[in-house]
């Protein structure tokens, strides 16, 4: 065996004991009834776009605590159907919803899409949320001592609340809807698929999310903020690692019952393959996965094609 094939059978051995909340059903209980009972009181306007025969909507609707969160709705009128598959889009840390024509491959796929802000970051939409303690740079250490009010929390409810304005769009055929994204946007795709499930398939690359106690010591990624707080509140280490457990996908994957297709770059520091393997080894549904052995946080040119392949298979 070479050292490539060694290393990929290590990782799909890879089943690392993992530290799960005695309450963590309860709290997902709790959170789900939390967001379903929210109105989205959504809102959706014409946008001007120089994609020919794709209509655009410029879409806002509510998080759970009134933020108001931003999308763009896009539909492949051009092909003059009556309803549409549709795929959920979620951003990489740091960005945002994107412009009409980042997706043209989905709406050339046959695909609608909706893409949404996350919070606080780089697009649109703020966070109402409040800030009762101190935190570090970045978002994700924003509530970590609590997880009913962590950062984690609201970007996740406004995920699943994107599925459920979908949902309720005539043009979509809500038994094919699925959700995408990569790095913060995969593990997006992934927790949503575990924890508040209605759509019907999901492709996460290079998620985040994904055995959070150990990649919090082991990122470059976001993670790193949160190791920055234990180290500068060395006495909140528990209770940090703790609220970080209720939000790993690592935890939460055996409840994923959709077709998954993952990516991993076997040289990834941001999301490191033994994060993502602990996560995607535990997924017991329809799955696939994607390794690029000469990658970092990033996937081959050639992975657009599989995973339309991917969704085409799931929709069509």
């Amino acid at each position: 065996m070479t050292f490539i094939e060694t290393r990929i059978k290590d990782l799909h051995a890879h089943f690392p004991k993992l530290h799960a909340p005695q309450d963590l059903d309860a709290f997902w209980t709790d959170v789900l009834a939390e967001t379903r009972e929210t109105p989205l009181s959504g809102t959706r306007q014409a946008m001007a776009t120089p994609l020919e025969g794709v209509a655009a909507y410029d879409v806002v609707y509510n998080g759970i605590d009134g933020t108001p969160i931003h999308g763009i709705y896009l539909v492949p009128e051009f092909l003059g159907k009556d309803r549409y598959p549709c795929v959920v889009y979620y951003h990489g840390y740091t960005g945002s919803r994107g412009m009409p024509e980042h997706f043209a491959h989905y709406l050339l796929a046959g695909l609608a899409v909706f893409s949404i802000d996350i919070r606080g970051q780089g697009g649109e939409t703020g966070d109402l949320a409040p800030l009762e303690g101190g935190k570090t740079r970045g978002w994700v250490t924003r509530g970590i001592t609590d997880p009913h009010k962590s950062y984690y929390k609201s970007y996740i409810t406004d995920a699943i609340r994107a599925v459920d304005w979908v949902l309720e769009q005539p043009e979509i055929d809500s038994a094919r809807v699925g959700v995408a994204g990569g790095s913060q946007g995969g593990g997006l795709a992934l927790i949503v698929s575990a924890v508040g499930c209605r759509h019907s398939f999901a492709v996460a690359d290079i998620p985040n999310l994904c055995y959070l106690d150990w990649a919090v010591f082991n990122t470059t990624g976001s993670l790193s903020e949160v190791a920055d707080y234990i180290g500068r509140y060395p006495e909140q280490l528990e209770t940090a690692l703790d609220t970080l457990s209720y939000f790993d996908n690592a935890v939460l994957a055996d409840r994923i019952r959709i077709p998954v297709l993952v990516s991993v770059g076997l040289k990834d520091t941001v999301c490191p393959p033994e994060a993502v393997f602990a996560a995607y080894n535990r997924i017991e549904s329809e799955k696939q996965i994607e390794i690029f052995p000469s990658h970092g946080h990033a996937t081959g040119p050639k992975h657009v094609r599989t995973v339309l392949e991917f969704i085409r298979k799931q929709v069509f």
